[in-house]
């Protein structure tokens, strides 16, 4: 049996704040949490801050985001009082990229799109990850096609360590029932026909009907609509 079958045998049939503190409980350390600030990562930082849990809450800080998610980082220090640790692009490759390049590369092609991504989100993400033996997202099997081939407890196979996505066979009506429930900030743009939200430049409100992600770069082929965070 290999970590992330021992890990699911171990967790099977608990709610998602059960998973977090038996985690918590049984691995005690080098556990981390991965927020952006959406409707599923407010759920998590409620199940982990109110219990206090020993799972380290971090963001990447890529920027580029928007003035609502800067408000809702700022309501969740000061609901639950707990640290939330941001991890910045790298200043030389930042700065090289912007030199060369400028500000809008991304929209001219897949490439520079993905080096954009890739400094500001994915190196970032593996230093955050380092060290850590076990990743939590909050990644829900209904937000992307591609997701839903993805297993709620799996072995990532690059960052050598296992992930967990408590909460991977929730509704978005469940998700929205338990921030209500909870009282729990959120970002107000999801009031807004935002249900993804990243960078400010590269997200936009969808129609009713469309694709959950169809606000993420939107001017590329849904296939490639991945940042490198998740494979």
């Amino acid at each position: 049996m290999n970590k992330a079958e021992e890990i699911k045998s171990l967790i099977k049939g608990l709610n998602p704040a059960q998973v977090l503190a038996l985690i918590a409980e049984t691995y005690k350390e080098n556990i981390v949490f991965s927020t952006s600030f959406g409707w599923e990562d407010q759920v998590l930082s409620q199940m982990i801050f109110t219990q206090n849990l020993p799972i380290k809450v971090f963001t990447l800080e890529t920027g580029r985001m928007f003035t609502e998610t800067y408000y809702v980082w700022n309501r969740t220090l000061e609901t639950y009082n707990k640290p939330i640790h941001a991890y910045f692009p790298d200043k030389v490759a930042l700065e090289n990229m912007l030199s060369l390049k400028g500000p809008s590369s991304f929209y001219e092609s897949v490439e520079n799109r993905k080096e954009c991504c890739g400094i500001r989100k994915v190196e970032p993400l593996n230093r955050a990850l380092h060290g850590a033996k076990i990743w939590i997202t909050g990644i829900r099997a209904e937000q992307s096609a591609n997701r839903e081939d993805m297993d709620w407890v799996e072995w990532d196979e690059a960052h050598q360590l296992v992930k967990i996505h408590p909460i991977f066979y929730w509704t978005l009506d469940e998700v929205k029932a338990y921030v209500k429930l909870h009282n729990i900030p959120y970002n107000p743009l999801h009031d807004k026909g935002f249900p993804s939200i990243g960078c400010q430049p590269c997200t936009r409100a969808v129609a009713e009907g469309e694709d959950f992600r169809a606000g993420r770069w939107w001017w590329e082929d849904a296939d490639k609509k991945e940042c490198g965070l998740h494979g």
